[in-house]
């Protein structure tokens, strides 16, 4: 029999968590989406059930919460009720701890805590994985199976939450601000702007499943791309007068201490 699961929250990540559940055949599948307009959506596109009442969340043994940080509070006291002692509570929401949910619906309830990014939406996302004090290794085999269909996972220790978050989490961040660039100076150079988005994507695409693939560490794999005195070198020198390798650690230094903040 499908396990019943619940999100909470329609939104980009929680649509695309429901995609993933029903690509995988479950479509045992509840939503609960205040915004009426992406309540038909989402209804339309997958068949799944879609309502605003917390208690349509009864019974579901896996409870996704895919809202902002800043929701989590209310909302937590609010589904308590409704959460069964055997439901698995998955929270996706940023610097929001374990102990934080298990403070509201009690310290037996077995709460996960996930950081999804925004690939998952075609299937190539990575989720880093924490369980909290009472979730038992089949139940975080089970979330880990959850949470396959869109990409990869990581089980990590929950203090390197925040650390994660500021490279894979917020990390397509990053590389679509690369990509934005890419495309200008293209284009400043002549190129059509769809084929200076083509080539980009395919770049990116290309680099990512190499350093995927490779063995070798990412400084040897740029240094094979780097001819002294050539143009990519022209490139590399422009990056590092300009401290641009400093500004991303510190960036991504400064997205993980947001993360913690927000919890």
């Amino acid at each position: 029999m499908e396990q019943r699961t619940a999100v909470l929250g329609g939104g980009v990540m929680g649509g695309t968590l429901v995609a993933s559940i029903v690509a995988s055949g479950n479509q045992n599948v509840v939503v609960i989406e205040k915004n009426a307009e992406r309540a038909a959506e989402l209804a339309r596109d997958y068949g799944v059930e879609v309502g605003t009442e917390l208690g349509l969340i009864a019974g579901a043994q896996q409870i996704l919460l895919a809202v902002k940080p800043q929701d989590m509070p209310g909302l937590l006291s609010q589904i308590a009720p409704h959460v069964g002692p055997s439901a698995i509570v998955i929270s996706l929401a940023a610097g929001v701890t374990t102990e934080t949910i298990e403070g509201v619906l009690g310290s037996e309830a077995a709460v996960v805590r996930v950081m999804p990014n925004t690939p998952a939406i075609v299937g190539e996302g990575m989720f880093g994985v924490s369980a909290g004090t009472s979730v038992s290794a089949a139940q975080l085999d089970q979330v880990v199976n959850l949470l396959a269909h869109g990409g990869k996972v990581e089980v990590i220790d929950e203090p390197l939450q925040n650390a994660l978050t500021s490279v894979s989490g917020s990390g397509p961040a990053y590389v679509f601000y690369l990509a934005e660039n890419m495309i200008e100076a293209g284009v400043a150079e002549g190129l059509d702007r769809e084929v200076a988005r083509s080539l980009t994507a395919q770049t990116l695409v290309g680099a990512a499943k190499l350093l995927a693939e490779s063995p070798e560490e990412p400084a040897e794999l740029r240094r094979r791309v780097t001819s002294p005195n050539g143009a990519t070198f022209a490139a590399t020198q422009v990056f590092d007068e300009a401290g641009v390798d400093e500004a991303l650690i510190r960036g991504i230094r400064a997205a993980a201490h947001r993360s913690a903040e927000l919890g």
